[in-house]
């Protein structure tokens, strides 16, 4: 049996809870939940970011707008 095999055969089952996790959350948070899933669907399905500019864009776009930069601001130490 190989390895592949085991695992589709393991005795844990899979939880499937609706329940926003941590990073759910901070997502949620930034207001650009939807613009980040856009995101994330579009490299999901074409597997390279270069044919999301799009997407990204509309992230960027919505990441100022919500005033999200001081979340990613470098700070010198």
């Amino acid at each position: 049996m190989s390895n592949t095999e085991k695992d589709s055969q393991s005795s844990e089952p899979v939880q499937d809870d609706d329940e926003p996790d941590e990073w759910d959350k901070r997502i949620f948070s930034t207001g650009c939940a939807d613009e980040n899933a856009g995101l994330n669907n579009c490299f999901f399905e074409k597997k390279d970011w270069r044919a999301c500019k799009d997407e990204m864009e509309a992230f960027k776009q919505c990441w100022k707008r919500r005033g999200n930069e001081q979340r990613t601001e470098s700070k010198e130490t």
